[in-house]
């Protein structure tokens, strides 16, 4: 369990920003892979301090649900975006989904503000065999897959399809120069479901031939559905995907 505080706040876009954690704990951290997930802990509205859980295994799951409602914390699963720690520093990017507890921390959040973390590793893993990748994600797998792509090595040949609520959240890629990136955004389309139309990219793109690796996180139905494809329809070994349901549309985090 490592108790930070925020240094800076970015607005990346209309529908992302970035929060800068930092303290002298950071010093030791080891980024084991690009899409490095932590616990984030924060305040939740009305709380004037942070209290953090104290056991560094899955107990504190049952410390935090002891405590009083007045005191005990939000949590939610994230991703470091980029990791200094030379600097005491990690970059965390959120997307921001209305005004949900976590949008509305993140757009309130001011420098000296606490918040906590707990690592929970990595699930992109590719295998040896794999001779290119599949990386599919909407708005809230965005900087996991960045942060992959930032970390990836120069030979990488990689199909890459994202889904964002708006034009206005696509980005310039950095990104090894066999690594292709597709856009879909819901600008403009009331009632899609999040995950709709990156899910019904990739079941009409044409892909390249040869072992592949894919990693699929965002919606539950769409990391699930993805899977689904790729395993019935082209013949992956589920062993070569790697899948996360990160949120469910219309379902809130409990907490």
């Amino acid at each position: 369990m490592t108790t930070l505080e925020v240094r800076r706040r970015e607005a990346l876009s209309p529908g992302f920003a970035s929060l800068t954690l930092g303290g002298p704990a950071l010093r030791d951290l080891v980024v084991a892979g690009g899409d490095q997930a932590v616990r984030l802990f924060f305040p939740r509205a009305g709380q004037t301090a942070l209290r953090m859980p104290t056991a560094s295994s899955e107990a504190w799951m049952a410390q935090v649900l002891l405590m009083p409602r007045s005191v005990r914390p939000l949590v939610r699963n994230l991703t470091i975006r980029r990791a200094r720690p030379a600097d005491d520093e990690i970059d965390i990017e959120f997307a921001l989904h209305g005004d949900s507890p976590l949008s509305s921390w993140v757009r309130q959040a001011r420098p000296g503000d606490a918040a906590g973390v707990f690592d929970m590793g990595t699930t992109y893993r590719p295998p040896a065999h794999a001779r290119w990748q599949l990386l599919v994600g909407d708005e809230t797998a965005l900087p996991a897959i960045l942060a992959i792509l930032d970390q990836a090595p120069p030979s990488l040949a990689a199909e890459v399809y994202l889904e964002v609520p708006t034009a206005a959240d696509v980005r310039d890629v950095a990104a090894p120069p066999g690594v292709r990136v597709r856009w879909s955004n819901r600008d403009g389309r009331r009632g899609v479901r999040p995950g709709s139309l990156v899910l019904e990219a990739v079941r009409r793109a044409v892909l390249p031939p040869g072992p592949v690796y894919a990693w699929v996180a965002g919606e539950s139905r769409l990391a699930t559905s993805v899977r689904r494809h790729l395993v019935g329809d082209r013949a992956v070994p589920k062993a070569d995907i790697s899948f996360a349901g990160y949120w469910r549309h219309g379902w809130s985090a409990p907490g």
